[in-house]
């Protein structure tokens, strides 16, 4: 150890931010112990850094104990007489200390301070990551895929690699090292290997940042975005609404000929997108929720959240959507149970019970019988729908509630 030591010392804590005294009080703990492995860990000591010229020395200690003391002892402690060789004023109680040289200490004490320098400088590194990170948990950053293992993409951020599991993976799409990927940094956690940043291409949370990248008056707070329902890969809806009642929120975000909102589509491998405007009024934004299919009527129960929504016969292929989808993404956009109900369908319903209407909103015992029935036609249809991998859409009646999938929404 010397002055050259000491200076790279000082290179280490202007680059790396690493306090310059806690490293050398690190460095002198880590000699401590190493002297404690190699040279007996009963002896009291005490390592002692020249803060000016780098020098490492130690120094045995000792209790001085009287001459009469019984023979055994510990290597902490000396006899008067032995101890008056070292320290010629020393008394009973006093503790001594000596300078010794060990074999081969002066080795192993640049050894572990190198140890202690490395641990301490990746140690740092993990925490500048982590807080650099961390502060951009739930955004969005292009990075570069790393490599591919075990269906997990690898993905170079730069300072460090992130994983992109199979979970968070949009379907169908594929990515080789080398290729550019825009992700959403899910979540950061500190590990002991250092953080684990997990990052994620299904979450809403993608889709509402490259809003806010396309779309100024969302980023300008112009424009919300009061909700998403996303299936990653295949098709979302957004609900939107103004600040400003002379913007118009839904042409906001698709732009001019669809500009803004084709550029989204298009980093999402033509994901599609339905941009609908949200409304405080449950009739109005289910309705919205349903687009592109026209919704005739809506009926709702404000204490259950439920509704029906009755389409044209024609339309109801269209509110369902392939495979329910349409109806689904509904569902989680407005957070309503919803059943869709053809015109043909909802007359039979008329025919049978006139006052349907009225009493579906009051949920009296009569309708909630009712209900209970009809969910459990729903039941069978969708079971039968399960073991046959098809949807009857000839039934002109579909339901569908809110449940715990692995859909989420904001």
């Amino acid at each position: 150890m010397n002055a050259e030591f000491m200076a790279a010392l000082d290179i280490i804590e202007k680059e790396k931010g690493i306090n310059k005294e806690e490293l050398i009080q690190d460095i002198e703990s880590s000699i401590e112990q190493a002297y404690k492995k190699n040279y007996g860990n009963d002896q009291d000591f005490e390592v002692n850094f020249d803060r000016e010229t780098g020098e490492i020395k130690i120094f045995a200690r000792w209790l001085v104990v009287d001459d009469e003391a019984p023979i055994g002892l510990s290597h902490s402690e000396k006899r008067l007489q032995d101890a008056l060789e070292i320290d010629d004023s020393c008394q009973i109680g006093d503790v001594i200390e000596q300078e010794i040289e060990p074999k081969d200490f002066g080795r192993i004490a640049a050894q572990n301070a190198k140890q202690m320098i490395y641990q301490k400088i990746k140690e740092q590194e993990r925490k500048k990551i982590y807080n650099e990170f961390i502060e951009h948990e739930d955004e969005v950053v292009v990075g570069t895929v790393d490599h591919v293992e075990r269906k997990i993409i690898f993905v170079n951020l730069g300072d460090t690699i992130a994983l992109l599991p199979l979970n968070e993976q949009i379907p169908g799409e594929n990515y080789r090292a080398g290729d550019r990927i825009k992700v959403y940094i899910l979540s950061v956690r500190n590990q002991s290997k250092g953080p684990e940043i997990v990052l994620s291409r299904k979450h809403p949370g993608l889709l509402k940042r490259l809003l806010e990248d396309e779309v100024p008056e969302i980023f300008d707070g112009i424009v919300e975005v009061e909700s998403i329902a996303r299936e990653a890969g295949a098709r979302s809806k957004i609900a939107v609404k103004s600040n400003d009642p002379s913007i118009d929120p839904v042409g906001a975000c698709v732009g001019h000929k669809g500009s803004r909102i084709q550029n989204i589509i298009d980093e999402l491998g033509n994901e599609k997108i339905d941009v609908i405007k949200y409304s405080d009024n449950p009739y109005e934004y289910i309705t919205n929720a349903l687009s592109p299919a026209n919704v005739k009527e809506v009926l709702i129960n404000q204490e259950t959240k439920q509704a029906y929504a009755i389409v044209d016969d024609f339309q109801f292929s269209l509110a369902i959507g392939k495979e329910g989808q349409n109806v689904r993404l509904a569902v989680h956009l407005t957070g309503w149970k919803i059943d869709i109900k053809s015109d043909s369908e909802f007359e039979r319903i008329l025919s049978e019970n006139p006052n349907f209407r009225e009493e579906f909103s009051k949920k009296d015992e009569h309708v909630e019988k009712l209900v209970d029935e009809i969910k459990k036609e729903m039941d069978a249809l969708l079971d039968d729908t399960a073991g046959s991998g098809q949807l009857d859409l000839e039934d002109d009646n579909y339901s569908i509630e809110l449940n715990n999938s692995d859909d989420r929404t904001e």
